[in-house]
Protein backbone atom coordinates (compact mmCIF):
# COMPACT_ATOMS: atom_id res chain seq x y z
CA UNK A 1 0.00 0.00 0.00
CA UNK A 2 1.30 3.58 -0.60
CA UNK A 3 2.87 5.10 1.66
CA UNK A 4 0.90 7.14 4.62
CA UNK A 5 -1.76 4.34 3.76
CA UNK A 6 -2.38 1.54 6.14
CA UNK A 7 -4.89 -1.96 5.26
CA UNK A 8 -7.10 -3.21 8.57
CA UNK A 9 -8.57 -6.26 7.85
CA UNK A 10 -10.57 -9.20 9.67
CA UNK A 11 -11.86 -12.46 8.35
CA UNK A 12 -15.48 -14.55 9.66
CA UNK A 13 -16.87 -17.75 9.31
CA UNK A 14 -19.80 -19.22 10.84
CA UNK A 15 -21.07 -22.52 10.30
CA UNK A 16 -24.68 -21.00 10.56
CA UNK A 17 -27.77 -23.30 10.90
CA UNK A 18 -26.39 -26.35 8.78
CA UNK A 19 -24.70 -29.01 10.15
CA UNK A 20 -21.51 -28.79 8.71
CA UNK A 21 -19.13 -25.75 7.33
CA UNK A 22 -18.96 -25.59 3.73
CA UNK A 23 -17.71 -22.02 3.06
CA UNK A 24 -13.73 -21.64 3.07
CA UNK A 25 -11.79 -18.05 4.39
CA UNK A 26 -8.86 -16.26 4.04
CA UNK A 27 -7.04 -13.20 3.96
CA UNK A 28 -3.48 -13.62 3.04
CA UNK A 29 -0.32 -11.52 3.24
CA UNK A 30 2.67 -11.74 1.10
CA UNK A 31 5.27 -13.81 2.22
CA UNK A 32 7.80 -11.11 1.12
CA UNK A 33 6.05 -7.80 -0.10
CA UNK A 34 4.19 -5.86 2.68
CA UNK A 35 0.91 -4.36 1.65
CA UNK A 36 0.46 -7.32 -0.39
CA UNK A 37 -2.93 -8.92 0.45
CA UNK A 38 -5.47 -11.54 -1.16
CA UNK A 39 -8.41 -11.81 0.09
CA UNK A 40 -10.88 -14.79 -0.85
CA UNK A 41 -13.91 -16.97 -0.08
CA UNK A 42 -15.21 -20.15 -1.20
CA UNK A 43 -18.78 -21.39 -0.97
CA UNK A 44 -18.60 -25.32 -1.14
CA UNK A 45 -21.68 -27.36 -2.62
CA UNK A 46 -22.15 -31.28 -3.16
CA UNK A 47 -22.68 -33.02 0.71
CA UNK A 48 -20.81 -32.50 3.81
CA UNK A 49 -17.59 -33.87 2.55
CA UNK A 50 -17.98 -32.86 -1.22
CA UNK A 51 -18.81 -29.11 -0.81
CA UNK A 52 -15.72 -29.30 1.87
CA UNK A 53 -13.48 -30.32 -0.08
CA UNK A 54 -14.00 -28.28 -3.00
CA UNK A 55 -13.74 -24.88 -1.29
CA UNK A 56 -10.45 -26.29 0.35
CA UNK A 57 -9.08 -26.87 -3.10
CA UNK A 58 -9.80 -23.63 -3.99
CA UNK A 59 -8.25 -21.74 -1.10
CA UNK A 60 -5.19 -24.58 -1.13
CA UNK A 61 -4.86 -23.27 -4.73
CA UNK A 62 -5.01 -19.69 -4.18
CA UNK A 63 -2.08 -19.62 -1.27
CA UNK A 64 0.10 -21.66 -3.57
CA UNK A 65 -0.01 -19.47 -6.49
CA UNK A 66 -0.09 -16.01 -4.27
CA UNK A 67 2.91 -17.02 -2.91
CA UNK A 68 4.70 -17.49 -5.81
CA UNK A 69 3.29 -14.69 -7.12
CA UNK A 70 5.54 -11.25 -7.63
CA UNK A 71 4.00 -7.95 -7.64
CA UNK A 72 6.59 -6.19 -9.39
CA UNK A 73 6.86 -8.17 -12.60
CA UNK A 74 3.70 -10.81 -12.81
CA UNK A 75 0.12 -9.84 -13.57
CA UNK A 76 -2.36 -9.82 -11.14
CA UNK A 77 -5.50 -10.69 -13.54
CA UNK A 78 -3.63 -13.51 -14.93
CA UNK A 79 -3.26 -15.03 -11.55
CA UNK A 80 -6.59 -14.78 -10.38
CA UNK A 81 -7.28 -16.60 -13.41
CA UNK A 82 -4.96 -19.27 -12.93
CA UNK A 83 -6.09 -20.05 -9.08
CA UNK A 84 -9.73 -20.43 -11.05
CA UNK A 85 -8.94 -22.51 -13.77
CA UNK A 86 -6.64 -24.56 -11.65
CA UNK A 87 -9.12 -25.49 -8.61
CA UNK A 88 -11.43 -26.02 -11.30
CA UNK A 89 -9.53 -28.68 -13.01
CA UNK A 90 -8.55 -30.55 -9.34
CA UNK A 91 -12.49 -30.51 -8.33
CA UNK A 92 -13.95 -31.84 -11.49
CA UNK A 93 -10.97 -34.32 -10.97
CA UNK A 94 -11.86 -35.48 -7.58
CA UNK A 95 -15.72 -35.71 -8.34
CA UNK A 96 -14.37 -38.22 -11.27
CA UNK A 97 -12.67 -39.89 -8.05
CA UNK A 98 -15.49 -39.99 -5.74
CA UNK A 99 -19.72 -40.31 -5.85
CA UNK A 100 -19.61 -36.93 -5.31
CA UNK A 101 -20.17 -34.30 -7.39
CA UNK A 102 -18.40 -30.88 -5.58
CA UNK A 103 -18.39 -27.47 -6.58
CA UNK A 104 -17.55 -24.34 -5.41
CA UNK A 105 -17.74 -20.59 -5.60
CA UNK A 106 -15.06 -18.16 -5.62
CA UNK A 107 -14.99 -14.35 -4.92
CA UNK A 108 -11.26 -12.83 -4.40
CA UNK A 109 -9.55 -9.39 -4.41
CA UNK A 110 -5.84 -8.51 -4.91
CA UNK A 111 -4.67 -5.81 -3.57
CA UNK A 112 -1.24 -4.36 -4.78
CA UNK A 113 1.65 -1.99 -2.62
CA UNK A 114 0.78 0.44 -4.82
CA UNK A 115 -2.74 0.77 -3.99
CA UNK A 116 -4.47 -0.75 -7.12
CA UNK A 117 -6.86 -3.66 -6.60
CA UNK A 118 -8.21 -6.92 -9.36
CA UNK A 119 -11.20 -9.23 -8.20
CA UNK A 120 -12.42 -12.15 -9.85
CA UNK A 121 -15.56 -14.31 -9.16
CA UNK A 122 -17.50 -17.37 -10.25
CA UNK A 123 -20.95 -17.97 -8.82
CA UNK A 124 -22.82 -16.47 -6.12
CA UNK A 125 -20.17 -15.17 -3.94
CA UNK A 126 -19.47 -11.90 -4.03
CA UNK A 127 -17.04 -9.06 -4.10
CA UNK A 128 -18.12 -5.16 -2.82
CA UNK A 129 -16.33 -2.07 -3.46
CA UNK A 130 -17.41 0.97 -0.79
CA UNK A 131 -16.14 4.43 -0.51
CA UNK A 132 -17.11 5.32 2.80
CA UNK A 133 -20.96 4.49 3.30
CA UNK A 134 -21.28 4.69 -0.77
CA UNK A 135 -21.10 1.06 -2.70
CA UNK A 136 -19.40 2.12 -5.73
CA UNK A 137 -19.55 -1.35 -7.25
CA UNK A 138 -20.35 -5.08 -6.60
CA UNK A 139 -19.97 -8.31 -8.78
CA UNK A 140 -22.85 -9.76 -10.58
CA UNK A 141 -24.20 -13.08 -9.84
CA UNK A 142 -23.72 -16.45 -12.22
CA UNK A 143 -27.31 -17.21 -10.88
CA UNK A 144 -30.89 -17.57 -12.48
CA UNK A 145 -32.27 -14.92 -10.14
CA UNK A 146 -29.44 -12.52 -11.67
CA UNK A 147 -30.58 -13.49 -14.90
CA UNK A 148 -33.80 -12.37 -14.28
CA UNK A 149 -32.89 -9.61 -12.72
CA UNK A 150 -30.85 -8.43 -15.82
CA UNK A 151 -33.52 -9.57 -17.99
CA UNK A 152 -35.87 -7.13 -15.95
CA UNK A 153 -37.98 -9.57 -15.17
CA UNK A 154 -37.74 -9.23 -11.18
CA UNK A 155 -36.10 -6.48 -9.38
CA UNK A 156 -33.07 -6.57 -6.88
CA UNK A 157 -35.91 -7.03 -3.59
CA UNK A 158 -37.65 -9.68 -5.22
CA UNK A 159 -34.18 -11.79 -6.18
CA UNK A 160 -33.55 -11.79 -2.24
CA UNK A 161 -36.73 -13.91 -1.67
CA UNK A 162 -37.02 -15.87 -4.63
CA UNK A 163 -37.27 -19.65 -4.49
CA UNK A 164 -34.77 -20.15 -6.56
CA UNK A 165 -32.21 -18.03 -5.64
CA UNK A 166 -29.71 -20.77 -4.92
CA UNK A 167 -29.75 -22.14 -8.86
CA UNK A 168 -25.97 -21.31 -9.75
CA UNK A 169 -25.80 -21.31 -13.69
CA UNK A 170 -21.96 -21.29 -13.07
CA UNK A 171 -19.21 -22.14 -10.68
CA UNK A 172 -16.02 -24.25 -9.94
CA UNK A 173 -16.24 -28.05 -10.73
CA UNK A 174 -18.85 -28.53 -13.40
CA UNK A 175 -18.72 -30.12 -16.70
CA UNK A 176 -18.27 -26.19 -18.60
CA UNK A 177 -15.73 -23.48 -17.27
CA UNK A 178 -16.62 -21.73 -14.97
CA UNK A 179 -18.18 -18.07 -15.80
CA UNK A 180 -14.75 -15.88 -14.91
CA UNK A 181 -15.84 -11.38 -14.04
CA UNK A 182 -12.77 -9.65 -13.74
CA UNK A 183 -12.70 -5.99 -12.53
CA UNK A 184 -10.03 -3.23 -11.68
CA UNK A 185 -9.66 -0.18 -9.27
CA UNK A 186 -6.41 1.80 -10.51
CA UNK A 187 -6.41 3.40 -6.64
CA UNK A 188 -7.73 2.54 -3.63
CA UNK A 189 -8.43 5.68 -1.45
CA UNK A 190 -8.35 6.03 2.82
CA UNK A 191 -12.09 5.58 3.03
CA UNK A 192 -12.52 2.29 0.65
CA UNK A 193 -13.74 -0.82 1.83
CA UNK A 194 -13.44 -4.29 0.53
CA UNK A 195 -15.69 -7.36 1.29
CA UNK A 196 -15.42 -10.78 -0.02
CA UNK A 197 -18.93 -13.03 0.96
CA UNK A 198 -20.92 -15.58 0.46
CA UNK A 199 -24.06 -15.72 -0.09
CA UNK A 200 -24.86 -16.98 3.61
CA UNK A 201 -24.13 -13.10 3.95
CA UNK A 202 -25.09 -10.92 1.85
CA UNK A 203 -28.33 -12.43 1.46
CA UNK A 204 -29.33 -10.52 4.53
CA UNK A 205 -28.09 -7.27 3.86
CA UNK A 206 -29.22 -4.13 1.44
CA UNK A 207 -26.29 -2.44 0.07
CA UNK A 208 -26.83 0.73 2.01
CA UNK A 209 -26.95 -1.41 5.18
CA UNK A 210 -23.78 -2.66 4.62
CA UNK A 211 -22.33 0.40 3.39
CA UNK A 212 -23.56 1.57 7.40
CA UNK A 213 -21.98 -0.91 8.60
CA UNK A 214 -18.56 -0.40 7.17
CA UNK A 215 -18.52 3.24 7.38
CA UNK A 216 -18.84 3.49 10.99
CA UNK A 217 -17.54 -0.07 12.60
CA UNK A 218 -13.55 -1.36 12.27
CA UNK A 219 -13.55 -4.82 10.33
CA UNK A 220 -13.11 -7.19 13.47
CA UNK A 221 -16.86 -5.32 14.75
CA UNK A 222 -18.16 -5.56 11.04
CA UNK A 223 -17.46 -9.06 10.40
CA UNK A 224 -18.80 -10.17 13.79
CA UNK A 225 -21.88 -7.52 13.78
CA UNK A 226 -22.71 -8.87 9.94
CA UNK A 227 -22.73 -12.44 11.28
CA UNK A 228 -24.67 -11.95 14.37
CA UNK A 229 -27.19 -9.86 12.44
CA UNK A 230 -27.33 -12.47 9.38
CA UNK A 231 -27.85 -15.57 11.59
CA UNK A 232 -30.97 -13.38 13.63
CA UNK A 233 -32.32 -12.58 10.26
CA UNK A 234 -31.89 -16.49 8.98
CA UNK A 235 -33.97 -17.32 11.79
CA UNK A 236 -32.79 -20.58 12.48
CA UNK A 237 -32.57 -21.52 8.60
CA UNK A 238 -29.46 -19.69 7.27
CA UNK A 239 -26.71 -20.81 5.58
CA UNK A 240 -22.62 -21.26 5.90
CA UNK A 241 -21.66 -17.49 6.72
CA UNK A 242 -18.08 -16.38 5.75
CA UNK A 243 -16.52 -12.85 4.62
CA UNK A 244 -13.36 -10.76 4.38
CA UNK A 245 -13.36 -7.47 4.97
CA UNK A 246 -10.52 -5.44 4.42
CA UNK A 247 -10.43 -0.99 4.97
CA UNK A 248 -8.13 1.44 3.66
CA UNK A 249 -7.10 4.29 6.07
CA UNK A 250 -4.87 7.22 6.28
CA UNK A 251 -1.84 6.97 7.88
CA UNK A 252 1.11 9.73 9.41
CA UNK A 253 3.75 9.31 7.21
CA UNK A 254 5.81 5.75 8.04
CA UNK A 255 6.48 1.69 6.44
CA UNK A 256 3.18 0.78 5.43
CA UNK A 257 1.39 -1.68 7.26
CA UNK A 258 -1.03 -4.49 7.20
CA UNK A 259 -3.00 -5.33 10.34
CA UNK A 260 -5.25 -8.71 10.39
CA UNK A 261 -7.92 -10.05 13.07
CA UNK A 262 -8.86 -13.56 12.57
CA UNK A 263 -13.10 -13.29 14.09
CA UNK A 264 -15.73 -16.16 14.80
CA UNK A 265 -13.56 -18.98 13.79
CA UNK A 266 -16.56 -21.43 14.52
CA UNK A 267 -16.46 -24.23 12.17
Amino acid sequence: MSKGFRLTAATGIHKGDRDYQQDQVALISHPRVVGCVLGIVADGMGGRSGGRKASDQVLLTARQLFESFSPEKDDAPSMLKQIVDEAHIVIKLTAISSEQEPHSTVAAFLINPRGDCHWIHAGDSRVYHYHGDRMIKRTMDHSYVQALVDRGDITEEEANSHPQSNILLGCLGMEEDPPVDTHFIPKLRPGDSLVACSDGVWHYFSPDEMGSILSTLSPREATEFMIDKARARGQGGGDNLSLVVVKVEALEPEAPTVRMAQTNPFV
